[in-house]
């Protein structure tokens, strides 16, 4: 039979109704939940399921009832295989992927029921690559559809889309060396994502799938534009980016590797070029403020707030003096946040790219600041102030005189600085300064010590000191300047006091945050809905009516050679008129970048098919925020800051109705390849200790993990303990060979197992490796679920259609396991502790295979327990109980606090004031029976056989105390 066709056939057959109601067992809400009707049971059919190579092909919802079919593989087919398998995962989760799908269990009504709570839960937008998923990615989608199913369960209106943020460079660059319309490639990618995320039985409502390509949705992010265009928050300006100028292009900055472009390794240089930006500053102290009342990892809150960098200093203004020495009315503007070490400042600072620098710099200086100004617009801005890199610089033969004391003193040009943070230019004071300290060591500036730290030992250490102390050398009777003995911040207030009643500065906030650089010269983005009138070059925003302005068919998506965008090959759609006065004029060929879509989708989400506006406001009412979002670290910063500066746009023009889109952010951890274990060898070939190796040369070679054994902390050979390994978990990559194709899984061990394990690898924020015998063992969980619930295999391999539980009222030595185990498992997923959670039920399946016999109720109740892990199984499971409804709605458990308290206690038995030993007792035990049970212990018994008791002290609960005569005691001592 071949894979890619694999018939199945599921049959529809009522079952009857449970004799004992669940209900009569739990604590559940008293209103009821509507839920998905099904009826199942195993029988031959005509209808089929076609497999695809990237994974399952699914119809839309069906108009009427979703229709079960039959099991994947008949018992003849699998003993034709012989293929044995631990529970029949490759027939049970087709099966189910195809109600869910043609039933739409999953589907979230346009119109809710706004009087029941709601949940909406995000993950990350994902780019759908060529590459597909790997296991990784699961992580964080498996944790999502854990938190949506538990909610649905426990009657939320539950909010849980998937969409795709698809616009972008790798399928423009795959366009560009195959020729293929990136369009094709895009929905092919998608195609492939989607199969997957499907065959792993995620509860997406797939009806408000959305695309960041689909006119219908860019139209909306165009309309975004318009409006931050109107009010003056997107505007052009020449900035620097990265050219190549033999690839004749614009490059994005991850396509630049040590100064040259990643295609091709040739040289790429800075070069300034008109490009429209997103005045995000304007939003820096909402940004920063609104922070405190988010539920963000603080990790993630801080990386936000050192981005926006928020400080307070001073700006002054130093005068460049002529050739004889003599004040100029040039004035150099520099910010500085320690305006008190201002006496210590014994250089200036400009960036190469400062706009003075040309009218500034001498005649005889004039070609090295050139050639330094063209080396440096090689160099990124991270290469540039990377801290550990060695300081370069060229003297600009001009100096500028200090306003505090008047000393003349040299301007330099170093690419340490950068033209856009601040001026473009500082004072610098080596002596308070790590970065001026190495600068001005290598330069031979000198050094002056102007601020004394509180422990004299550091002022000899021979670095820089860049704390606070006490002033000293800083005053001046000139400028009437003395701030010695002032504390740091006592200074700097006079410094600026100083100087703005002299002019000669005054107080200033700065930000790290720069304007957001939103243009790509590039085909694959969203257009820009702007037109340039051809006689005054205005720039004018299309009519809302005209949106979306689409993106035009092109042929040939190549760089033009000339730094215009592949759009501009597209004349006939470039060249139009102004509708309002008919004047001739070009549209804007740049695109925006692939962040522009991605930062309000969350929106639209909310309100998929709405063609009027953006999302209708009583929907966005009662979604908005979302509730949990959850993805990598990796968008920690930009992407959240930018989504929250559209977020606050759109609150103060009315369109939403909160001041931040996210409530809570959880970063799920990476998944690492397998660990590979590394043993050393030296130079004569003979293995030696990873400890000992490294001031040795040594080669490296990969030991299988069979020849591996752990001790202590460390990983060795098993034939030679001493010999001490390398043990690495390495990110995967298809470099390293260490990609994990989640299909393969699948295929092996079932979804529901994937989707456990993925779980139990450790705490959800954890970066941590994946060990394929890991997986193996919830895989044995799940069949030791399967076999309690239906039994052991037939002797053909396949299992009874039945179950073997029984009809009769549970123990209270059941019930108390049950009762534990729901009230654990609901405490970790409301908690995200999913790792504990699965513990919990693992501990309650070890209780129940001692039972002889399993009731319904307690049975069913763990069934709904697991259905958020592993719901393929669960489904099945609760059909074979009988059940003609899903349990996609079916309330979640409660615990009844009744049967969470403890039965019995550990009581400390004392003999004449000394603990001899412990007796386990009911918690209401009596006097008597304590002491009864104290005499039989076979520990304490020797205590107390034959010996006459003077007073017995019983506090219950707490302890037993006996009393002796004395020789009796003595006697019982010896």
């Amino acid at each position: 039979m071949s894979s890619n066709h694999l018939q199945t056939n599921f049959h529809v057959q009522a079952l009857p109704k449970p004799p004992i109601p669940f209900r009569s067992v739990l604590s559940l809400p008293a209103q009821p939940l509507y839920s998905r009707k099904f009826i199942t049971t195993i029988r031959k059919s005509t209808s089929f399921l076609r497999f695809s190579k990237g994974g399952f092909n699914f119809s839309g919802c069906s108009s009427g009832r979703a229709v079960i079919r039959s099991s994947v593989a008949k018992p003849e087919d699998q003993k034709q295989k012989g293929v044995r398998r631990a529970y029949p995962f490759h027939e049970i989760e087709p099966k189910w992927q195809l109600y869910w799908e043609d039933s739409c269990t999953f589907r979230t009504p346009d119109e809710v029921d706004t009087s029941k709570p709601k949940f909406y839960v995000l993950d990350m937008f994902p780019y759908p690559s060529g590459a597909g998923l790997h296991v990784g990615h699961p992580l964080g989608y498996t944790a999502t559809d854990i938190l949506a199913r538990f909610k649905r369960m426990q009657g939320y209106n539950v909010l849980h889309p998937m969409g795709w943020d698809a616009f972008g460079l790798p399928a423009e660059q795959y366009a560009i060396e195959t020729g293929t319309h990136p369009k094709i490639t895009t929905l092919k990618n998608i195609n492939c994502f989607r199969s997957q995320l499907k065959s792993l039985g995620f509860s997406y409502d797939w009806n408000r799938e959305i695309s960041t390509t689909e006119p219908d949705y860019y139209k909306w992010t165009q309309w975004i534009f318009l409006q931050l265009f109107k009010r003056g928050l997107a505007y052009q300006a020449e900035v620097p980016v990265n050219w190549c100028p033999a690839l004749g292009t614009v490059l994005a900055n991850e396509e630049v590797v040590d100064g040259v472009s990643e295609r091709g390794g040739h040289p790429v240089i800075r070069k300034p070029m008109r490009q429209w930006m997103l005045k995000i500053t304007a939003y820096a102290d909402r940004l920063l403020e609104d922070l405190d009342d988010l539920d963000w990892p603080e990790s993630i809150k801080d990386m936000q707030r050192n981005w926006i960098g928020r400080s307070e200093g001073a700006e002054m203004e130093f005068s460049v003096l002529s050739s004889d020495g003599k004040e100029t009315n040039t004035k150099i503007k520099i910010y500085t946040t320690r305006p008190d070490t201002i006496f210590g400042a014994t250089y200036l600072v400009m960036a190469p790219e400062h706009p003075l620098l040309p009218s500034i710099a001498s005649t005889a200086q004039t070609k090295s600041v050139e050639e330094y100004i063209d080396l440096a617009s090689r160099k990124s801005d991270l290469e540039r102030t990377e801290l550990q890199k060695e300081k370069t610089g060229v003297f600009s033969g001009c100096y500028a005189m200090n306003p505090v004391n008047g000393e003349a003193i040299p301007i330099w040009v170093a690419d340490y600085v950068l033209g856009s943070y601040g001026t473009g230019a500082i004072m610098a004071v080596p002596a308070h300064d790590t970065r001026d300290y190495e600068f001005a060591s290598k330069f031979d500036i000198p050094i002056r010590w102007v601020v004394m730290p509180d422990d004299k030992k550091l002022g000899d250490s021979g670095k820089a000191f860049s704390g606070e102390g006490v002033n000293v050398n800083s005053s001046n009777s000139i400028s009437g300047l003395d701030i010695n003995g002032f504390s740091s911040k006592e200074a700097a207030s006079k410094v600026i006091e100083w100087a703005e009643k002299t002019g000669t500065g005054k107080k200033k906030v700065n930000y790290k945050l720069r304007d957001w650089l939103f243009a790509r010269q590039r085909y694959w983005g969203e257009p820009i809905p702007i037109i340039f009138l051809d006689d005054t070059g205005e720039s004018i925003p299309l009519l809302e009516t005209e949106l979306p302005l689409m993106l035009p068919e092109l042929d040939d998506f190549t760089p033009t050679g000339t730094g215009d965008p592949p759009l501009s090959k597209a004349e006939s759609w470039v060249k139009t008129k102004d509708p309002l006065s008919g004047k001739l004029a070009k549209r804007e060929t740049s695109t925006m970048p692939q962040w522009a879509g991605s930062c309000w989708y969350y929106l639209r989400f909310m309100d998929p098919k709405n063609s009027q506006e953006l999302v209708a406001k009583n929907k966005e009412m009662y979604w908005g925020p979302v509730d949990v979002y959850v993805g990598g670290a990796e968008h920690a910063v930009l992407h959240l800051l930018y989504s929250r500066f559209w977020h606050k746009v759109l609150f103060d023009i009315g369109v939403v109705s909160t001041k931040e889109p996210f409530k809570c952010v959880i970063n799920q951890g990476i998944i690492l390849g397998e660990v590979q274990y590394t043993a050393c060898r030296d130079s004569s070939g003979s293995l030696i200790s990873a400890d000992s190796a490294e001031t040795s040369g040594v080669c490296q070679e990969v030991i299988p993990e069979e020849k591996v054994m752990k001790s202590g902390d460390s990983f060795v050979l098993k034939d030679n303990p001493d010999i001490r390994l390398i043990a690495r978990a390495h990110k995967m990559s298809k470099s390293r060979g260490n990609v994990v194709n989640p299909d393969d899984v699948i295929s092996e061990y079932g979804a529901d197992s994937l989707r456990l394990y993925e779980m139990f690898m450790g705490p959800l924020r954890d970066v941590k490796p994946w060990n394929t015998s890991g997986i193996e063992g919830v895989h044995r969980f799940l069949a030791r679920t399967w076999r309690l619930i239906v039994s052991s295999p037939l002797p053909d391999g396949t299992f009874q259609d039945a179950t073997v539980v029984t009809d009769e009222e549970p123990t209270l030595e059941q019930l108390r396991p049950l009762h534990k185990c729901i009230a654990k498992v609901t405490e970790e997923i409301e908690g995200t502790r999913f790792n504990t959670g699965i513990s919990a039920m693992m501990e309650f399946l070890n209780v129940a295979y001692k039972w002889d016999k399993h009731p319904r109720s307690i049975i069913e109740a763990f069934v709904l327990l697991l259905s958020p892990y592993a719901p393929h199984m669960a489904e099945e499971l609760w059909s074979r109980l009988g059940h003609s409804e899903s349990l996609a709605y079916e309330p979640f458990p409660r615990a009844n606090p009744d049967y969470l308290k403890e039965s019995t206690i550990v009581l400390p038995v004392q003999i004449n004031g000394k603990t001899r030993g412990t007796i386990q007792v009911e918690a209401t035990c009596s006097e008597e029976d304590a002491f009864q049970l104290a005499s039989l212990d076979r520990k304490l018994s020797k205590f107390l056989d034959g010996k006459s008791v003077k007073k017995r002290i019983y506090v219950p609960g707490k302890i037993l105390n006996v009393i002796l005569d004395r020789e009796n005691a003595k006697a019982g001592s010896r």
